[in-house]
């Protein structure tokens, strides 16, 4: 108990209220109780609205990724855990070691206090398992029916090795296109608790942080042509993106992507193709065929990668087309989604 705070925050039966964000003591004590002690780190304990701290020579990658999935909590992670390893992800997908995230909470009047440390505390064991730091951060309160519980933004840092230069614009004609394991198991598991779509299914979110698979990817291979994480409209959307950045087409094998069974049976159930189906710890890796022995190798012996497959190759396409030769022998075009299979999914 402290002289500013004489009582503890009620994390057991307490809510979300409007003078949690309103700059204040009782700003003050969510941030103290929750965050802080959550995320405490030497940087953070500093409590200044900036985190300053040395970085070691090289070229430097930032991104920022907001987070609205709903439901907050879903088989296999929930909202903190997920907000983290996206935002690693993004980072590691530049073939960058992560280094520190910043995170901003919009938080809505009446949501249970309980289900907010349970998100704070899964995001805090989901960015030391990573070996990151949230280093600084932000909240905000909103009206009760102007917002949803919890919205997240999270920004990560990280650092390049040297030789390392992944791109989406680097795909040659030529090179393979590997997967590290099945696709689509994180939107069949937001699918699976949607009340309007409500089925049951054993298949767990495959949210994941990637930065050590592709540590040991760009050990084996330094030059890794592009990497991506194929999260909102799936491989398919993703390897569209890749195509019409480098110029190029794609010719793939659909008998050598790999899908749980589970996962099929899912889609077929509700009428979706899996290749659109969201990833939240999967990346599409692109290298030259002459590499793409090692770096399958290299795959399949991490934790993270174990199901890893070459699934095709990259060819010479003025169109840039993402065609696929079918289990029956013959082709289709793997075009973008018009729109979106299901929204708020991550």
């Amino acid at each position: 108990m402290s002289r500013l705070f004489p009582r503890k925050l009620d994390l057991a039966n307490g809510a979300v209220e409007m003078v949690h964000g309103s700059g204040g003591k009782a700003m003050a004590q969510l941030v103290a109780e929750l965050f802080a002690a959550a995320f405490a780190n030497p940087l953070l304990d500093q409590r200044n609205d900036q985190a300053a701290f040395d970085v070691p020579a090289g070229r430097m990658v930032v991104t920022t990724d907001g987070f609205v999935v709903s439901p907050l909590f879903f088989p296999g992670g929930d909202i903190g855990s997920l907000a983290v390893h996206g935002t690693v992800n993004d980072v590691a997908m530049a073939g960058a070691v992560p280094l520190h995230l910043t995170a901003g909470f919009i938080l809505e009047e009446g949501f249970p206090l309980a289900e907010l440390a349970r998100v704070v505390t899964s995001m805090a064991e989901a960015a030391r398992e990573a070996g990151v730091a949230i280093v600084t951060g932000d909240t905000k309160v909103v009206e009760r029916g102007k917002g949803d519980g919890v919205f997240i933004t999270t920004t990560g840092i990280g650092m390049v090795p040297p030789g390392v230069a992944p791109s989406g614009d680097r795909a040659r004609p030529g090179d393979a296109i590997l997967v590290s394991g099945t696709m689509g198991d994180h939107g069949v598991a937001i699918m699976s608790t949607r009340e309007n779509l409500g089925f049951e299914t054993g298949v767990l979110s495959d949210s994941a942080a990637l930065h050590g698979l592709v540590a040991a990817m760009v050990a084996a291979v330094p030059d890794v042509h592009a990497l991506r994480d194929p999260t909102r409209g799936g491989l398919a959307t993703t390897l569209n993106e890749i195509s019409h950045q480098s110029g190029v087409g794609m010719a793939l094998r659909e008998a050598d992507i790999p899908v749980r069974g589970e996962v099929a049976a899912a889609c077929e159930l509700l009428g979706l193709d899996p290749l659109y189906v969201a990833n939240e710890g999967k990346l599409i890796a692109i290298c030259a065929a002459e590499d793409a022995d090692a770096l399958l190798t290299a795959m399949r012996a991490h934790p993270r990668g174990q199901d890893a497959a070459v699934i095709g190759r990259v060819v010479e396409d003025r169109h840039r087309f993402v065609q696929m030769e079918t289990r029956f022998g013959g082709t289709r075009i793997v075009d973008w989604l018009s729109g979106e299979q299901l929204p708020r999914i991550c």
